[in-house]
């Protein structure tokens, strides 16, 4: 059975893989069966992750609340959105709590929905308490059902911040962008350099103007957007207020409803988000049976031939047997792809840290020139979220390289397999990275200036000292120094307090200087680390993709040459009765493949 609200194409598909699997059972190939297996487990509970970003107080947490029908984000006027929710389908309503960076840690934790905005909005983190990575909320909702999982992400605050890194970083991983920007104004620099970077991470790309209903002039800001959208191609522009929304839901008003602009953005989301989601997650389900009627046809094929031309029967096993050593070598770890795979895993680790080390030194270089320009007890403020941004930018640089090259490898180390199997792994998963530049730069740095007692005292320190010197010298030489004394000991006063200060601004700018590199020191650890251990999941996930390839190959070749030796050393009459069997299972693996192809290109 499939999924109430399941798209036709999906529906299709899982009535093919189901066909598949009975082919599975029927002809003891239970390695396909198992991979047809979590194809079915795919269709059945799709996940389609739909990222709304955007700057701080566009209205981001309203949209998502708006577009549910409930207040399951908060919304603060004084506070923004600190973590990212994650809002999905539940059968009753509840919450979960994620501790530690991006949510990727197992403390898990079910928390009361009331608390929800404790955890989300921008409150301040007690000592020793870990960092709340995000939030999960599940409600019942027919939106949701079908799998999607709108997520409400922290203002981007800049595209050099730390928060449009992770954005950045979790739109790469999701299906579709919902990027938020409010009526106020028309789109900004910041915001189009944003959404370029966003289009080259996930293809299918929304913008969505908030607050129509509170500024008289938004169809002015809307047509100005309209242009600069049109500027960067086909990205989607609707107007929404969630403010009515949230009205027309209340007092069910279906005008009210049509006016806020959401049922248009609904149909977004259902047809062109989750069904286009739907559409790929059958096409790659279509094309496991077609892989799966591969395998099938090379057993019978091999066969048929053996079967229709006796005389050329050894002929069909000495080719079997050729290619069975060459699929059994594409099993051993000195297979090419294998090779291939390793040494570029090597080449791209080192790779990936020396462009970490670069981006990071350079940064480190930057804050030097602005420690030096100035006091860092004057410009630290500044200089501090100054060095997160810049090391954010950094790190998701550094992370997109690591993208593109992965996804190379794994099309290098594909072509090695193009020759014995179509079935290939083009997009391998990149996790994405810890938001890092988040951690607090320099928090045990002191670089508070003298207070006035103090220089008082290295002032009056510096007098006493140099007028008494004076005092003594001229009593050595019966010159009495008078009133003239004095002058001398405030001259030497002035000019030791200049001194100490300037001592103590150089120390300041050396107890910066220490602390970015600290802080470069941390990033870079922590970060490499990072990057080795995707590096280390993406070698895995190739490899065992790949081996697993070489292995259903291996044993579908050695299948075909068993029927092959057999069908040799049958008489006649068992090759014409055979004959009929072969002809009558291909025809059945012919028409699953019509069946899978039309899914496919549906």
């Amino acid at each position: 059975m499939t999924k109430a609200g399941t798209a036709p194409a999906a529906a299709r598909a899982v009535d093919v893989v189901n066909v598949g699997l009975r082919a599975c059972a029927a002809f003891d190939r239970p390695d396909l069966a198992a991979r047809l297996t979590e194809t079915k487990r795919r269709l059945a509970d799709p996940v389609i992750h739909v990222v709304v970003a955007g700057e701080f107080k566009q209205g981001k947490s309203s949209l998502v609340n708006a577009l549910v029908g409930a207040q399951v984000c908060p919304v603060d006027d004084d506070a923004a959105t600190a973590v990212p929710t994650f809002v999905r389908h539940g059968e009753q309503p509840r919450a979960e709590l994620w501790r530690g960076d991006n949510g990727t840690g197992d403390q898990r934790e079910a928390i009361e929905l009331a608390d929800v905005r404790r955890h989300v909005v921008e409150t301040p983190i007690g000592d020793g308490e870990p960092r709340v990575g995000g939030v999960e909320i599940r409600i019942p909702r027919a939106l949701l059902a079908t799998g999607l999982v709108l997520v409400d992400t922290p203002g981007i605050g800049g595209l050099g911040s730390a928060h449009a890194a992770a954005s950045l970083a979790a739109i790469s991983l999701a299906d579709a962008v919902l990027f938020v920007t409010s009526a106020a104004q028309e789109l900004t620099r910041s915001e189009m350099e944003f959404l370029r970077r966003a289009r080259t991470m996930c293809p299918t790309v929304a913008c969505v103007l908030t607050k129509t209903d509170f500024y008289p002039a938004w169809r002015r800001i809307r047509d100005l957007d309209a242009a600069h959208l049109a500027a960067e191609g086909d990205i989607p522009l609707l107007t929404v207020s969630s403010a009515l929304r949230a009205r027309a839901v209340k007092n069910s008003d279906a005008e009210l409803n049509a006016e806020s602009g959401f049922p248009d953005l609904i149909t977004l989301v259902r047809e062109q988000v989750g069904g286009s989601a739907e559409q790929r997650l059958a096409t790659e389900a279509a094309a496991e049976v077609v892989a799966l009627c591969d395998h099938l046809e090379t057993s019978f094929t091999a066969e048929r031939a053996a079967l229709a031309d006796p005389a050329a029967a050894q002929r069909v096993v000495d080719e079997l047997t050729a290619a069975k050593s060459h699929v059994e070598r594409l099993t051993t770890a000195a297979a090419k792809w294998s090779q291939t795979l390793s040494d570029g895993i090597g080449d791209l680790t080192s790779d990936i840290d020396f462009d970490l080390r670069t981006r990071i030194k350079e940064v480190t270089a930057e804050a030097d020139q602005a420690i030096e320009a100035g006091d860092p007890a004057d410009t630290w403020a500044e200089l501090g979220p100054w060095l997160q941004a810049r090391t954010a930018e950094a790190l998701l640089s550094n992370y997109e390289l690591l993208r593109e090259r992965a996804t190379e490898l794994s099309e290098k180390v594909g072509e090695h397999f193009r020759e014995a199997t179509g079935a290939l792994l083009t997009q391998p998963t990149v996790h994405d990275p810890t938001p890092l530049a988040a951690a607090e730069v320099g928090e045990d740095l002191d670089l508070k200036k003298m207070r006035a007692v103090k220089q008082a005292v290295v002032a009056l320190k510096s007098a006493y000292g140099g007028a008494m010197m004076f005092t003594l010298v001229g009593s050595m030489v019966g010159v009495a120094l008078g009133p003239i004394g004095l002058g001398i000991g405030l001259v030497l006063g002035h000019r030791g307090l200049r001194e100490e200060k300037k001592r103590q601004v150089q120390k300041r700018r050396t107890e910066a200087r220490n602390a970015v590199r600290r802080y470069g020191d941390k990033i870079t650890f922590v970060a490499g680390k990072d990057s080795r251990d995707t590096l280390r999941r993406v070698q895995r996930e190739l490899r065992d993709h790949y081996t697993a390839l070489a292995e259903e190959l291996n044993r579908s070749n050695a299948r075909a040459l068993t029927a092959a030796g057999e069908a040799a050393q049958r008489t006649k009459a068992d090759r014409e009765k055979r004959l009929k069997n072969v002809d009558a299972e291909l025809a059945r693996i012919s028409q699953l493949r019509q069946r899978a192809e039309a899914v496919a290109g549906s």
